[in-house]
């Protein structure tokens, strides 16, 4: 995988780079469409078992946020592998960035064997639909709580 820069990773959240997680801010119109960072590392420590949360780092500096879950054991085959939240700060989006961390979530699912990975979005303008849509997905006709399921095979 080609990256928009060498020096871009992602990183666990630690008490050393919490505040800068904290700190990824989409742009504001654009907080309809997924829950701040805070919230998302709450749902994490809640569901520490099967969270994900990993920092998108380029360089030393915070680009975005991404959190997959991966419950092998969840009854509802759309809740086993998925992405829970992205965030890709307001200064970094169209970089590559959100692509890259898109990436390092199939990875992660593919060495714990996993075969089916899913995104949720709400509809609408200004919605991640075309992003998640141009990476692979496809829309599984489901609806969940008003998110639509798309999923992505991961051969």
């Amino acid at each position: 995988m080609t990256t928009p820069h060498p020096l871009l990773r992602t990183a666990e959240i630690t008490p050393e780079n919490v505040d800068a997680a904290l700190g990824v801010r989409v742009r504001e119109d654009q907080n309809a469409f997924v829950a701040p960072v805070v919230r998302s590392l709450a749902e994490a420590y809640a569901s520490r078992a099967t969270a994900w949360p990993r920092l998108i780092l380029d360089g030393d500096g915070a680009v975005g946020f991404v959190m997959a879950n991966f419950a092998p054991g969840e009854e509802d085959p759309d809740f086993r592998c998925g992405i829970w939240r992205l965030n890709i700060a307001e200064g970094a989006q169209r970089r590559g960035y959100g692509r890259f961390a898109v990436g390092a979530v199939v990875e992660e699912a593919r060495r714990r064997g996993n075969r089916r990975l899913t995104v949720m979005w709400v509809p609408g303008e200004g919605s991640p639909e075309d992003f998640y849509l141009g990476l692979g997905f496809r829309p599984t006709g489901r609806v969940v709580e008003g998110e639509a399921v798309a999923e992505m095979l991961l051969d």
